[in-house]
């Protein structure tokens, strides 16, 4: 048997994104729209509404794809919330100033 691991995007009530892992998805969703920690992130940006997950069996690989999609822009983690794959190539293709 192996533990399920979730990756998990919220939209908070402001219109941000917060990306979190667990191993409990239902019970995370509630902690946040509870606000059981007043210095969380989500506390002040309730009601939360899930977006988006993921499921793994890897809680390392979880949380490096975690730590890859906070430093995304919102263009590259909308276009993984609506599934639009494709464009998350696109929007990964730095674009330089030429002179």
């Amino acid at each position: 048997m192996y533990k399920v691991i979730y990756l998990y995007i919220l939209k908070c009530k402001d219109d941000s994104f917060y990306i979190g892992v667990t191993n409990d998805l239902d019970k995370r969703l509630a902690e946040h729209n509870n606000g059981i920690n007043e210095t969380s992130y989500t506390f002040s940006r309730r009601p939360v509404e899930l977006v988006f997950h993921e499921v793994f069996t890897d809680f390392n690989l979880a949380f490096e794809l975690e730590t890859k999609i906070k430093k995304w822009s919102r263009a590259k983690k909308e276009a993984l919330i609506n599934g639009n794959f494709e464009d998350l190539k696109t929007l990964s293709k730095k674009k330089f100033k030429t002179k």
